[in-house]
């Protein structure tokens, strides 16, 4: 009998399901990366107003697609839900923030209201409070939020302008979340302001939107991960 034969087959038949497994185990190592490149793009989830909702404006060309573009050109793994509306209050957004944050589940949200409840008038504690609502229901469903600030003439008067515009600002600072001071800022604090307007004076013309986005951008691609 030729022991050295046998033995030689006897190692063939133990290697081959060592083989197999080590086959199972690299197939087990590669897959969380498999996984990982089929999972979701971070969303970011925009609550707005007019302002972001392209009022007045040709489709595509407001804000917040210029901001998709933006996003595209840098490569950056996230796609944009906006959920804007025009004349939305602080009150109408807090309303339906929920089932956005269900739907959506973003990982980011930017939140623009605020500018409807000084053009009507309406309480700045209620504003205040539908805000910071806003602000804590986006971090208890894990995004990262970053407010949108904005400011009244001063017709409005002093006391009233100076306390809509502060309040982005303490609520950003009470919550711990990202801020942009003024969103209109180079649009509606200079000279020649009429004319980066629409006829309304109140929504910014589409020369304007390179200009919001610019204002955003240098605090929202500090959140995206």
């Amino acid at each position: 009998m030729d022991f050295n034969k046998l033995a030689r087959m006897a190692a063939r038949r133990l290697l081959k399901p060592l083989g197999a497994a080590v086959l199972g185990l690299v197939a087990l190592v590669a897959l969380p990366a498999a996984v990982q490149a089929q999972q979701p793009l971070t969303t970011i989830l925009v609550v707005g107003d007019s302002l972001s909702a392209e009022y007045g404006l040709k489709r595509g060309t407001g804000w917040v697609p210029l901001l998709e573009k933006q996003l595209v050109a840098e490569k950056k793994p996230v796609k944009v839900v906006n959920a804007s509306i025009s004349g939305d209050t602080t009150s109408g957004g807090r309303s339906r923030l929920a089932a956005l944050l269900s739907q959506y589940k973003p990982g980011i949200v930017v939140i623009e209201l605020g500018g409807n409840d000084a053009l009507r008038g309406l309480p700045l504690d209620m504003t205040e409070k539908n805000l910071t609502a806003m602000t804590q229901a986006a971090k208890k469903a894990g995004a990262r939020v970053l407010l949108v600030g904005m400011q009244v003439p001063p017709n409005y008067g002093g006391a009233y302008a100076a306390t809509f515009s502060g309040l982005f600002g303490k609520i950003a600072k009470a919550e711990k979340v990202a801020l942009v001071p003024f969103f209109l800022k180079g649009i509606a604090d200079v000279d020649d302001a009429p004319a980066r307007f629409q006829a309304d004076r109140i929504h910014p013309n589409q020369q304007s939107q390179a200009m919001m986005l610019a204002n955003v951008w240098p605090e929202l691609k500090k959140l995206i991960r």
